[in-house]
């Protein structure tokens, strides 16, 4: 993978502008994950908690296409409550950096008025690139 971040943009911070993947290799598609266990129950009702178990879900996914987290080309996150993602901000940086490490793809984080489940304050879409 080859990050992009072309002159005459702001430095990016916890993400990067764009990807570029070879072809070589499988593409990924991960749907939303939120962060519940197999039960369907929420081990936490904070967004960093959830934050924490559904990039753990991504990654069981990922592993299970042969894959780890430094293979993850983009990511959307859709939250219910930007305050509260912002007020959280440190916690869930911990949480990325143990779980997906010092990779930072593509991102957007978008707020949604909810999510199907009605527990979830944050889904994570992934696709991820995993080469041959």
């Amino acid at each position: 993978m080859k990050f992009l971040t072309p002159t005459g943009l702001a430095d990016p911070k916890g993400y990067a502008h764009g990807v570029a993947c070879p072809l070589d290799g499988s593409i990924v598609f991960v749907a939303g994950q939120i962060g519940w266990l197999a039960d369907q129950s929420f081990p936490s009702q904070d967004i960093a908690g959830q934050v924490r178990q559904a990039l753990s879900n991504i990654v069981h996914i990922l592993l299970a296409a042969g894959g780890r987290p430094k293979h993850v080309a983009r990511m959307t996150w859709y939250v219910t409550d930007k305050a509260e993602y912002l007020a959280a901000q440190r916690e869930i940086g911990e949480a990325y950096r143990e779980i997906m490490g010092p990779h930072y793809p593509a991102m957007s984080v978008v707020e949604v008025s909810a999510l199907l489940e009605a527990q979830a304050k944050v889904e994570i879409e992934v696709t991820a690139v995993i080469p041959k």
